[in-house]
């Protein structure tokens, strides 16, 4: 059966011998029109009681190529030729390489959605860079102002953490009072909802143009949204930093005892399943709220490739968030190396309207962030800085010298 793919018709057919021969003018005005939108494989879920959802903001054109225009479509994007994807309850998917950037995939990637707690990885991204690991931070009254019954990691008010413990509790346990920490850390004089800013700040430095947060939990607010294509970028990010890679991968942390509050400590565990099922796993982050359904982030490594999926709008039956990313996951890393339908975009490459940044150079394309970067010595300034040239200027002065005084000798 021939796989589902989105994509134009070669312009050759082929013959009884097996090369290739000219269309006949109708076969050719058929090959020339677009394919027909593919339907996104769909696993039958049960049915449950939802919460209205919320009022997407309007579609921008723009935003939903960013990428690539083959991106903005609300139906499956595969390459051509591709094998059909695994039939999953997300109501939007991508799968991506987090080291070319190529985007192996997808199922309505520009598709608005509600993100639940994989929001977590955009504060990641933002507040990480900013914040000393070994910082002790005490907790306040409104940090563990969160919506009652929510996830939580255990962090009590008056209580002094590392901001090590305090991210660990954020992405192993998904703590919303550990979110509102880092977000008052780096929010300034306006606390949290400074933070907030900085989030949205982030998202839009990275070209996550879809992305709106309004708590820096991911629990429900109104006009917040994301998109499959942007958390790619957004974890794209995060997976490049070592500190995260290690903490998304930790197993089992410890809440440190609170002697002056006379509470001890206790053990956490990685929710994350993916870490301790699939092999290679990077780590990744769920998500769930009863607007946002199950959401989820995954990446692994597989034969020297590190791919990335990001899904919404999930039910956990027949298959839970993680197997269904992990199903997508196994799909991505079945593709050729060189499959792609468009790429994750490079921080600072997308203008906020969604159209691109120029590049210094004209024409020249804009290369992806690579995993590792060699270090480059600087050069020093003043005669240090000049000596190769000095250098190469007294050997061509002698060369030009030796010449001069053989030809005198001759003419002796």
């Amino acid at each position: 059966m021939r796989a589902p793919v989105l994509a134009l018709a070669a312009a050759v057919v082929v013959g009884t011998s097996g090369a290739p021969a000219p269309l006949t003018a109708h076969a050719a005005r058929r090959a020339a029109a677009p394919a027909a939108p593919v339907p996104c494989p769909k696993a039958r879920a049960p049915q449950v009681e939802r919460s209205p959802r919320p009022t997407p903001p309007p579609s921008v054109p723009l935003h939903r190529t960013v990428g690539g225009p083959a991106l903005a479509t609300p139906a499956l994007v595969a390459p051509a030729g591709a094998p059909a994807p695994p039939p999953v309850t997300a109501t939007s998917w991508l799968v991506a390489d987090l080291d070319t950037g190529a985007v192996l995939g997808g199922c309505g990637p520009h598709e608005y959605a509600t993100p639940a707690s994989v929001q977590k990885l955009l504060l990641t991204a933002t507040a990480l860079p900013k914040l000393d690991p070994k910082q002790t931070v005490t907790v306040t009254h409104e940090d563990l102002d969160i919506a009652p019954g929510s996830s939580a990691v255990g962090l009590v008010e008056g209580g002094r953490y590392t901001v090590e413990t305090v991210f660990l509790g954020l992405l192993l346990q998904s703590g919303n009072e550990a979110a509102n920490v880092l977000a008052r850390l780096i929010g300034g004089p306006d606390g949290a909802a400074g933070g907030v800013r900085a989030m949205n700040a982030e998202a839009r430095r990275l070209g996550a143009l879809q992305t709106h947060a309004v708590t820096p939990s991911g629990l429900d607010g109104p006009g917040q949204f994301t998109s499959a294509y942007d958390l790619a970028l957004i974890a794209r990010v995060c997976f490049a930093d070592p500190t995260f890679r290690r903490y998304t991968l930790t197993e089992q942390a410890r809440i440190p005892d609170q002697p002056a509050l006379r509470r001890k400590g206790f053990q956490i565990q990685n929710e994350n399943q993916l870490v301790y099922r699939y092999p290679g796993a990077l780590g990744g982050k769920t998500g769930f709220t009863d607007y946002a359904r199950h959401t989820y982030v995954g990446a692994a490594q597989r034969g020297g490739r590190r791919l990335v999926v990001t899904l919404l709008g999930a039910e956990p039956r027949p298959m839970r968030g993680w197997e269904q990313g992990a199903a997508l996951l196994d799909w991505g890393f079945s593709l050729p190396r060189d499959a792609s339908v468009g790429r994750l975009v490079a921080p600072g490459e997308t203008a906020a309207n969604g159209a691109p940044v120029a590049s210094p150079t004209a024409g020249a394309p804009v290369t992806p962030e690579p995993r590792a970067v060699a270090a480059h010595r600087a050069v020093p300034s003043g005669w240090a800085a000049t000596w190769p040239f000095a250098a190469v200027a007294a050997a061509v002065a002698g060369l030009l010298a030796a010449v001069l005084l053989r030809r005198r000798r001759r003419r002796a």
